[in-house]
């Protein structure tokens, strides 16, 4: 019904600069970096009632999830839940895709921490504020995503 409203997918082209429009727009007028995992501490920081809990951030993060609702609303289809591991579920139990699916989150959660922030927050904002910690970050996020997928063609028989 609505399906003629969203594209399937926004062309590079145009959300490229109207993210970076978003980012640009917001520091001037905030003067804050506007990153997934700020988002989400600051939203268990409000939930939790800690002192000094930077509520719009809150805010945020829950329009975040809610603008993913209301666009898959409104997609041929309609909203439908899924997972997102076909192909690991293709290969593996669901019970191992779980554990290993939990156990990534993990990781990425303290990585993220470890790192002061998530691939978002160092690649569209640390960057752009010329970050040397952020740049550092997005060389070994890019450099580890390249040498995973590289063993990955590797070990399932894949050209590289």
């Amino acid at each position: 019904m609505y399906a003629a409203l969203l594209p399937d997918r926004l062309p590079w082209w145009i959300a490229g600069p109207a993210l970076g429009l978003l980012v640009t727009g917001f520091f001037l007028v905030a003067n804050q970096p506007l990153g997934a995992t700020g988002a989400y501490v600051e939203t268990a920081n409000t939930v939790l009632r800690r002192p000094g809990a930077v509520t719009w951030r809150a805010r945020y993060f829950v329009g975040i999830a809610l603008g993913g609702f209301i666009a898959a609303s409104l997609t041929d289809t309609g909203f439908a839940p899924r997972a997102g591991y076909d192909t690991l579920t293709a290969e593996w139990p669901l019970g191992v895709v779980a554990v290993v699916v939990f156990v990534g989150a993990i990781v990425m959660g303290f990585g993220a921490r470890m790192a002061g922030g998530c691939t978002s927050g160092h690649g569209i904002c640390g960057t752009a504020q010329r970050s040397p910690a952020s740049w550092a970050a997005m060389m070994s996020f890019m450099a580890s995503a390249v040498a995973t997928t590289w063993i990955v063609h590797l070990l399932t028989g894949g050209s590289v």
